[in-house]
């Protein structure tokens, strides 16, 4: 009898070491925090050449790890964007284009991985606070796509009965259907936003939560995702920061923004782990010019948002990894958010999704390796299926399409501005390097450039389809979800 007490005492006392030793290893695993901004453009951090406020804790952020030249959003709109970030996969090979509307009858493929799901076979805890985007029925919320936590809007905030002045729309308006904003909280609507002053709490709900989450899930590894509902229109600020920047409500809203980024860097040092987390700034496309003053600044590049020039893409890009990123560095490497599952997987452990992503592992230039050249290509895709340009090292070349242009007088105080319809007749040869405004076209001086680039535009074409010259799909391309 004592014999066999003995044995299921060491039984017990084997199984609780072993309990331990797994708990101390899954613990080694890194933290991962994504904060990614709504409609931010290139110009809007201090680091990029921000004015008229400051962001004293992104500068901070940047000087403690590495600032990166040549990051690219997946898309330059918000669905698109934010399937690409969270798949690794290019929007358009999993059926995404545009920004999705309420009630809308598609949303992410369940058959598709996503960083959550993929981190949870490792044994991540996974939360997200803020927009959404994928999807806003019951099965393409996040908690069917593997986060455990969610609490924010479930689309863009501009996607309510009301204009950007908080008045109601009227009779007839596209949007004058659609419901008040739903701040849904897990599964369910917990609360309603409507009005503009409702809007001015989001920045700092979608915060308390993130700190929450993580002074929750501090003894084990946890993705955090941060994805902010500003500064998309209509621009939301608490008291804490309205009329605080010389620049107006939209520099209220970055500063706020940048508040949130201390807060989370605050919470990661009060637990011990700011050491042992990957924290990532970086944003969905560039900025909404036809807003005027409550719009953001491509800080030189060509455009903004839904379109494929810069300024449309090319968007701020921060990384801390202390101890593996080395601080103060920049990088102008060619880089895309797509490249984020990748990494990810590669530093957690994780096995790649079976389906075929474009992402490709960037851990390399994290880790300061100037030598790695981990991606050579960038395709610019947009609307329904359109590939506009490609980039390959310092050359994009801009492919015939029309887009819609901001050249025009845009609106002031919430009211947006016209823009006008514009195309490329002719490709075109822009040298990125000497040329990031895309102003000099060179096309004439550098044929065996096009024709270089054009092998991996017809590739793309193959693989992806390209509407501009009817080619629906491609040969990879995968369906979107369906109600």
């Amino acid at each position: 009898m004592k014999i066999i007490s003995l044995i299921a005492l060491l039984s017990l006392l084997f199984t609780a070491c072993s309990i331990q030793s797994s708990k101390k290893e899954n613990k080694k695993l890194p933290n991962f925090v994504v904060v990614f901004i709504d409609d931010m453009g290139y110009g809007d951090v201090g680091c990029y050449g921000a004015t008229g406020y400051t962001t004293p804790n992104l500068d901070k952020m940047a000087a403690g790890g590495m600032r990166f030249t040549n990051f690219y959003a997946a898309q330059p709109v918000c669905s698109a964007s934010r399937a690409g970030i969270l798949t690794g996969c290019y929007p358009n090979r999993i059926g995404f284009s545009g920004a999705l509307r309420p009630n809308s009858e598609i949303g992410i493929n369940p058959d598709e991985t996503t960083i959550a799901e993929l981190l949870k076979t490792k044994g991540y805890a996974t939360g997200i606070f803020g927009k959404w985007h994928l999807g806003d029925l019951p099965k393409f919320l996040p908690l069917q796509h593997g986060f455990d936590e969610f609490v924010g809007l479930p689309y863009s905030n501009d996607m309510w009965p009301l204009d950007g002045l908080g008045n109601p729309l009227p009779e007839g308006h596209r949007k004058r259907t659609f419901p008040e904003l739903p701040v849904i909280t897990g599964n369910e609507v917990s609360e309603r936003i409507t009005s503009l002053q409702d809007q001015d709490k989001l920045t700092t709900l979608y915060t308390e939560k993130a700190v929450d989450f993580i002074n929750r899930h501090a003894d084990e590894p946890f993705f955090l995702y941060l994805p902010h509902s500003m500064g998309h229109v209509p621009l939301g600020v608490s008291e804490k920061f309205r009329g605080k920047s010389e620049q107006g409500k939209y520099g209220d809203v970055m500063m706020e923004i940048d508040w949130s980024v201390g807060e989370i860097e605050k919470a990661l040092q009060n637990n011990g782990i700011d050491d042992n987390t990957v924290f990532i700034f970086t944003a969905d496309n560039g900025p909404w010019l036809n807003y005027g003053n409550h719009a953001g600044s491509a800080g030189g590049l060509r455009e903004g948002k839904t379109t494929s020039w810069e300024g449309g893409q090319r968007v701020p890009f921060i990384i801390k990894w202390p101890g593996k990123t080395p601080a103060g560095t920049i990088c102008n490497k060619l880089t895309c958010a797509i490249d984020l599952l990748p990494s990810f997987a590669e530093i957690a452990g994780a096995g790649l999704p079976e389906q075929k992503i474009d992402g490709t592992s960037v851990v390399e230039l994290w880790k300061g390796n100037t030598e790695a050249e981990p991606r050579e290509t960038i395709l610019f895709y947009y609307d329904t299926n359109n590939l506009n340009a490609v980039r390959k090292g310092n050359w994009k070349l801009v492919l015939p399409h029309t887009w819609r242009s901001y050249h025009t007088t845009p609106g002031q105080d919430g009211h947006s501005g016209a823009r006008i319809k514009m195309t490329v007749e002719q490709p075109e040869l822009y040298n990125m390097m000497r040329d990031p405004g895309e102003q000099y076209n060179v096309i004439e001086s550098h044929p065996e450039k096009v024709a270089e680039l054009m092998e991996i535009v017809e590739a793309a074409r193959a693989e992806l389809g390209d509407l501009n010259v009817g080619l629906e799909k491609g040969s990879g391309t995968r369906e979107i979800g369906k109600s």
